[in-house]
């Protein structure tokens, strides 16, 4: 078969994408289910005895045609039905004592049961996996935040020029948006289904008559075989489940799309504040040797513009969701969830090599820092000067005097603006009013980053699960303390 491999989604294509959320994924956890449920049934007795080894034994993917289960599927809407058959078929054979094992298949359960709770667990690997390579960034942009702590760059707000920043606050910063999504997906509960044909446990309740149990410990018991949270109740039509884990997934990808828009443009050659790591044959152009594309970052940001719509999917999904069971809106949350999780995990492991291989230009930084030169401090100066100045000849107050330096000093061409606004400055505010030592301390970015640095270490501080810890090498080889 020539399946879909991720051509055109190359931030996807990975192996360890396709064997955490890939066909063969789903096929093994819908497998993973039917096995889990009949160690459940045999061992409450509502299975004959060794009949669960024999169903464990059958649900192997390995063993069955994805590509005809797939087709088959359309028979009944969904690839539970025809695998179902193909499972008792295996589970038959198997039996050649005659133990009656086929009993344990499915008894009792529904296809939204099975495909729900299936696709719960693929989500708790593929999240799994996520989190480790979130963690591995988050360490490293923690490392970041801390090396850069002083190194000033300039801050921008509507594409201009602000105010001094440090680099260290914006690593920070990309560090806050990244743990506080991974938080909020780390503590996220991923709940087993059982319901059965209309959400009503009828044959649930038919099947415990007389036993020493009940449906409602049938389904913890699920949960527990299969490493799921409980239900307090089947949600068939209740899809706040997948709604949170699509909005917890899609907030990661937006902040791992958030570093990756500002390291596209921090790249940029005229900008050149940093590079991401190289490897041999990446980013390469197919016509021009001279280029190095930021394809790390390219990837992330194809995940981060596709991701929210796919949230969005599920949640129109969960709006139209008729009836006890619904028709083709639970139908449209599949490929939408699963492709969501297979942007997610495919677009953390980039991050995370860029994250600890960036390349940082501290001299391109303060280059960059100077084009506006004081001018940048001029908030700071109007603070500090304004209440000083007495009112001028056209009754202007001390603020609107320095926003009249500003005026003029923008009208000379931006080669001289710096040299300008000192001069202007330096005209329309007396010496014995600020001396030249005062004013060029006014003007000096360093002193002018307010709590950048405390800013930071509280970030830090907040998330310190998701931190670089005492112990570990900073990249330096050395640790910090």
């Amino acid at each position: 078969m020539n399946g879909d491999v991720g051509l055109l989604s190359p931030v996807s294509a990975s192996p360890l994408v396709a064997a955490l959320a890939g066909d063969r994924a789903v096929l093994a956890a819908i497998l993973a289910v039917e096995a889990g449920w009949a160690a459940v049934l045999e061992q409450h007795d509502l299975a004959p005895a060794g009949s669960a080894a024999m169903v464990a034994h059958a649900a192997d993917a390995s063993r069955y045609d994805l590509a005809g289960i797939s087709r088959r599927a359309q028979g009944g809407g969904n690839p539970v039905i025809p695998l179902l058959a193909d499972l008792r078929a295996q589970v038959k054979a198997l039996d050649t004592g005659g133990v009656g094992a086929a009993k344990a298949v499915h008894t009792s359960l529904t296809s939204q049961d099975v495909l729900d709770t299936a696709l719960m667990l693929v989500a708790r690997n593929t999240v799994a996996a996520l989190l480790a390579d979130v963690k591995g960034t988050t360490r490293a942009l923690s490392r970041l935040a801390q090396r850069y702590a002083d190194t000033l760059c300039v801050g921008r707000s509507l594409t201009q020029h602000s105010l001094p920043f440090t680099f260290g606050l914006r690593a920070a910063q990309w560090f806050h948006g990244l743990a506080a999504a991974a938080r909020r997906l780390e503590a996220l509960e991923l709940p087993v289904q059982f319901g059965g044909a209309a959400g009503t446990l009828a044959a649930g309740s038919v099947l415990t008559s007389g036993s020493a149990t009940d449906p409602f410990a049938l389904s913890d018991a699920l949960a527990t075989q299969l490493g799921l949270a409980g239900a307090p109740a089947p949600w068939h039509t209740n899809r706040l489940a997948v709604t949170s884990l699509g909005d917890a997934v899609a907030s990661v990808v937006d902040a791992l799309g958030k570093i990756a828009a500002d390291v596209l443009f921090l790249s940029r050659p005229e900008v050149a504040e940093v590079a991401e790591p190289r490897a041999p044959g990446r980013g390469v152009s197919s016509a021009m040797p001279q280029k190095q594309n930021p394809v790390l970052s390219v990837l992330v940001r194809s995940a981060a513009l596709q991701a929210p719509g796919l949230a969005a999917q599920l949640h129109l999904a969960a709006a139209t969701f008729n009836d006890e069971r619904p028709d083709g809106a639970w139908h449209t949350e599949w490929p939408a969830l699963r492709q969501l999780l297979a942007l997610a995990l495919g677009a953390a492991g980039p991050i995370r090599e860029l994250a600890e291989g960036l390349q940082v230009f501290p001299d391109g930084m303060r280059r960059n820092l100077d084009l506006s030169g004081p001018l940048l401090l001029s908030e700071g100066v109007s603070a500090a000067v304004a209440p000083l100045l007495p009112a001028g000849e056209a009754g202007l107050d001390g603020k609107q005097q320095l926003q009249a330096v500003v005026d003029k000093t923008l009208q000379s061409p931006v080669a001289e603006q710096a040299a300008t606004y000192r001069r202007l400055l330096r005209e329309a505010v007396p010496a014995d009013t600020l001396s030249d030592t005062q004013l060029e301390e006014l003007l000096d970015p360093a002193n002018y980053l307010g709590q950048a640095a405390g800013i930071s270490r509280r970030i830090l501080a907040a998330f310190p699960e998701f931190a670089l810890t005492s112990t570990e090498p900073d990249g330096n080889g050395d640790s910090r303390g």
